[in-house]
């Protein structure tokens, strides 16, 4: 029997992945896709696969999620990147979760892979992400890095959840001009203004911060495709919110 849960999917242009995605959910009750107006054949291949599918064009991630999270049939809810795998493991370890909860949502480790690799260092190792929930949460809008609204009574799950982020370096190149263009727009739209110490010194110590003390040098040359590109990101950032100012 399929386990009393919904887990909602936000996509653009995922065709590539999302089947596999979708597929790999048929121990679930519900899932359901919020598609921010794709243009390859993402929405045809998850209904295919499964899931229900809901075109919301426009709306930022944390925005299509709430939109799927409205829709849900089940009281608890997974939030899930078309990027992420549940594993056995950590499905199991749901099911029980929402047979007997004690709290009122969970954070569940990302074990993050590059390029092949699983990453143990340059701040990727494992981090924390707020993904089980009752369905009354909502992500806060943002439009990079959204999160669950603060929970007071939270748990933590034990088993990881994979995450492979990036195809390629040619797919990372193309979300960091993407995310960077986001991020100057959430920066401009709270009202900081850039000055030229962001340009000139924070991707340099972004990247000391996670290629030296973050360790990301052990990671070979991975670690120094991470963290130098993710210096660029913080560059692009900051030129990009300085040209929006500078343009009114």
């Amino acid at each position: 029997m399929p386990a009393p849960i919904t887990v909602v999917i936000p996509t653009h242009n995922e065709g590539w992945q999302i089947a596999e995605c979708v597929t790999h959910l048929a121990w679930t009750g519900e899932v359901i896709v919020a598609d921010g107006g794709s243009t390859d054949d993402t929405v045809a291949l998850a209904r295919a696969a499964g899931a229900v599918v809901l075109d919301v064009p426009g709306m930022t991630i944390a925005g299509q999620r709430n939109a799927a999270i409205a829709r849900a049939a089940h009281e608890w809810v997974f939030a899930l990147d078309a990027d992420e795998r549940i594993g056995p493991t950590l499905a199991t370890e749901i099911a029980a979760t929402i047979a007997a909860p004690s709290h009122e949502a969970y954070a569940v480790w990302r074990r993050n892979h590059y390029l092949g690799r699983p990453m143990r260092f340059a701040g990727w190792g494992r981090n924390r992400a707020v993904r089980l929930f009752r369905r009354a949460r909502r992500f806060v809008e943002r439009r990079v890095h959204e999160g669950l609204e603060p929970v007071a009574d939270l748990g933590q799950l034990v088993e990881p959840l994979d995450h492979t982020p990036y195809r390629d370096l040619a797919d990372q190149i193309r979300k960091i001009v993407l995310y960077s263009e986001w991020g100057a727009q959430d920066l401009a739209q709270a009202g900081r203004r850039a000055r030229v110490s962001d340009v000139l010194l924070r991707p340099g110590w972004a990247f000391f911060r996670s290629y030296v003390l973050a360790l990301g040098v052990l990671e070979g040359w991975r670690g120094l495709a991470l963290c130098g590109l993710s210096a660029v990101n913080v560059f692009l950032k900051y030129v990009r919110l300085w040209d929006l100012k500078r343009r009114g």
